[in-house]
């Protein structure tokens, strides 16, 4: 892809300009009785690119319109694209289909959204999955965690925990609470 898009700036600067002159010639000439002064103005103002304008219609579409152009003396490039939002067609679909009745389904298409999965399994109501709602998506859920939207996230945080718990269980011998009366032991060698 590079090598093409090299190959056509190349032709671009290699082949000679065929456009209309844009420039302009503006010749004055002033006269008194002895003197006469002749002077010649050429503009060359480089023509001016100009950013496509990329219109959409409808405001129930979730596309953003983006564009821009350069220009230089010799080439000009104006671009226009559209970007798709698709947490924005998440949510519309998931309207959707509440507004149609399918409930769970509606809830489904949110938890695509790692945020939503999340808070759903923090309320300790899991997503649903094949069909399946609460215990029974949970242990779904618990069986298969690949199927997770946030799976390389959820891998980080699980070995994280059982670090956590390896690290507590090494300190569990010792105890954590002391009387009034009793002096902690402290040996100051085994914490460096």
């Amino acid at each position: 892809m590079k090598h093409i898009i090299l190959l056509v700036v190349c032709l671009v600067l290699a082949v000679p300009v065929l456009a209309a002159d844009t420039n302009t010639t503006v010749s004055s000439t002033v006269t008194s009785s002895n003197n006469t002064v002749s002077s010649n103005t050429i503009d060359r103002t480089p023509p001016t690119a100009s950013a496509p304008n990329v219109v959409i219609n409808n405001q129930d579409v979730c596309v953003t319109a983006i564009g821009g152009a350069a220009q230089t003396s010799i080439v000009g490039l104006s671009v226009g694209s559209t970007l798709r939002d698709k947490n924005c067609e998440r949510l519309k679909l998931a309207r959707s289909l509440y507004g149609m009745g399918m409930k769970v389904a509606s809830v489904s298409m949110l938890c695509q959204d790692t945020r939503v999965f999340q808070a759903m399994e923090m309320a300790g109501t899991p997503c649903p999955i094949d069909g399946k709602i609460g215990e029974e998506a949970k242990i779904i859920w618990d069986e298969e965690p690949y199927r997770r939207p946030d799976y390389d996230e959820w891998k980080e945080t699980v070995n994280g925990k059982i670090w956590k718990q390896e690290l507590e269980n090494s300190y569990s011998e010792e105890p954590t609470t002391y009387n009034n009366n009793e002096e902690p032991k402290w040996d100051d060698d085994s914490y460096y």
